[in-house]
């Protein structure tokens, strides 16, 4: 596993991939942090987070959509498949190359938090605990499009499918508010990731939460490991 996600680390920094990313990314979070912190002079970071949501339902697709569109495309999926890692190992290293991505682009919210410390005290149990909300729901999103990576070969069809399913999810909130059959409208409120998100930017740790995200990344790693073993037999 260590050598697929050194490899794949090494695909995005050695293409545009990880600096135009990156690039976006602090660019977005950037403007927002500047707009409410200095220009509104605000202290709490929640109005920077609140944005950068949307923000993150577009990079993450990108992130993820050369994960396997781009093994087919190239033939080497083959090679991947036949190699000695197991199934898991290989869909795990390519989650964990784009997750880690990912999370050095969340790392720039404490240094905002650290800038902010040089007027005032920040609150720094809101914005931990809102980071780690904010990579809980990175690591479903990239564990969707991994899986959507699989199904297709084509990195454009990935991203714009994964762009459309986390937007999906950002508008559960009021496609619930629409439906009138209270037992549907329960369950999908007992689904929705931006709600247990939500209890993350009190600045509380939601167990919850956590066990909620990480069950639902660990079932699309699995159905990516599924779709990847009827390949490899067929």
């Amino acid at each position: 596993m260590g050598a697929i996600l050194k490899r794949e680390l090494s695909s995005y920094f050695n293409s545009a991939i990880a600096y135009i990313v990156m690039a976006v990314f602090f660019g977005f979070s950037g403007y927002f942090f500047v707009g409410t912190c200095f220009v509104g002079n605000v202290s709490s970071l929640s109005y920077t987070f609140s944005n950068i949501f949307v923000v993150i339902l577009f990079v993450i697709p990108i992130i993820s959509m050369k994960t396997f569109s781009e093994e087919k495309k190239q033939k080497t999926d083959q090679a991947l498949l036949t190699s000695p890692a197991s199934l898991f190992e290989i869909v795990l290293g390519k989650f964990l190359g784009a997750f880690i991505l990912y999370a050095i682009c969340c790392m720039i919210f404490f240094v905002y938090g650290i800038v902010i410390a040089f007027f005032t005290t920040p609150d720094w149990a809101s914005i931990i605990c809102t980071v780690i909300g904010l990579l809980l729901v990175g690591a479903l999103l990239i564990s969707i499009d991994i899986f959507i990576s699989a199904l297709t070969e084509s990195q454009v069809i990935a991203a714009v499918v994964g762009m459309a399913a986390g937007l999906l999810i950002y508008m559960m909130s009021t496609v619930i508010s629409m439906i009138k059959i209270d037992w549907i409208s329960s369950v999908l409120n007992a689904i929705s990731p931006l709600n247990y998100y939500t209890t993350f930017t009190y600045g509380m740790l939601n167990l919850s939460g956590i066990v909620f995200f990480v069950s639902v990344t660990a079932l699309f790693i699995f159905f990516t490991i599924r779709v990847l073993d009827r390949k490899r037999w067929s």
